[in-house]
């Protein structure tokens, strides 16, 4: 059966043996599991979940791929003032929008998030989110469609939104590629002042050895994550930015929901739209979409 509906998610599976797991709460890929190209040893868990993360819908969930939206960080923008960091698409549960694709390519479903009641009392704007979630042998596709749905001309919906791709790896033994000479802010820094300061990426492959929080802009668009026995490309239309992120144990100790050493089994490469705002007129749709493939 390619598409189980549970009581709290969706499972996919493909003929060939990859599966995907995704929450209502947060629309959260929470599983991904395939082979590797030419391999016939049996599927892989792709993506990281910390042992101690809340699955029940409490609080978001601390790995897979959390969808951030209308916001990143801490709320920047004067219409997300009243905004917890990283938006409320995370911590909400969102409605079964139907099965998009089933057949031997792939298969796919949607899910869909309107205002509702709790978001109205801290988010004025109407909108429609859909979110399409694909399983193919090797690959993982996921798409954000985000429609102004404003009845009126009330000024643009401005908004962000990125995919916090959570992707299992050493992370003492992982690179990051191609960053070399794009722009970048670091917000492990010490101060506000020098977090906006831009730098450039000198280096040939980006590593997380130490707490990494980096976000380039007018990144490349496609990036590899490599170690001795893997490699995951990440592949992306609309989003402009991408973030590195792994807290080692500096950060991640201090994180509640982070299991005991989980740092050192993950990297997060997070394709988004966070420096400045999507602006996006009445009636517009915006689409930002990312391919993961597992190459070795």
């Amino acid at each position: 059966m390619p598409i189980e509906q549970k009581q709290d998610r969706i499972i996919l599976t493909h003929p060939k043996g990859s599966s995907a797991e995704i929450l209502y709460y947060g629309a959260t890929v929470i599983s991904w599991k395939s082979v590797s190209k030419g391999s016939s040893t049996e599927p892989q868990e792709r993506l990281f979940v910390s042992a101690k993360a809340a699955l029940d819908g409490s609080k978001p969930v601390r790995g897979g791929i959390p969808v951030v939206f209308p916001c990143f960080g801490a709320p920047s923008h004067p219409e997300h003032t009243k905004l917890s960091q990283h938006g409320f698409a995370r911590n909400t549960i969102w409605s079964f929008g139907g099965i998009v694709l089933d057949n031997e390519a792939g298969v796919s479903i949607r899910l869909t998030l309107e205002p509702t009641d709790a978001i109205k009392q801290v988010y004025e704007r109407p909108f429609h989110l859909a979110y399409v979630v694909t399983l193919a042998e090797h690959q993982l596709v996921t798409d954000l469609h985000v429609k102004n749905t404003a009845l009126s001309s009330s000024g643009p919906l401005e908004f962000q939104a990125l995919f916090h791709n959570y992707i299992r790896a050493p992370s003492n033994e992982l690179f990051v590629t191609p960053l070399t000479g794009v722009t970048f802010y670091d917000k492990t820094e010490a101060t506000d002042e020098l977090k906006s300061q831009p730098k450039v990426e000198k280096r040939d492959k980006v590593d997380v050895k130490v707490f990494t929080d980096s976000v380039y802009e007018n990144a490349p668009g496609t990036y590899e994550v490599t170690w001795p026995s893997g490699k995951i490309e990440v592949r992306t239309k609309n989003f402009p930015n991408v973030v590195v992120w792994n807290p080692q144990e500096q950060a991640g100790a201090k994180i509640g929901d982070m299991e005991a050493g989980g740092w050192e089994r993950y990297v997060c490469v997070e394709p988004g739209h966070v420096r400045g705002f999507v602006s996006l007129a009445t009636g517009e749709t915006w689409i930002g979409q990312q391919v993961i493939t597992v190459e070795e």
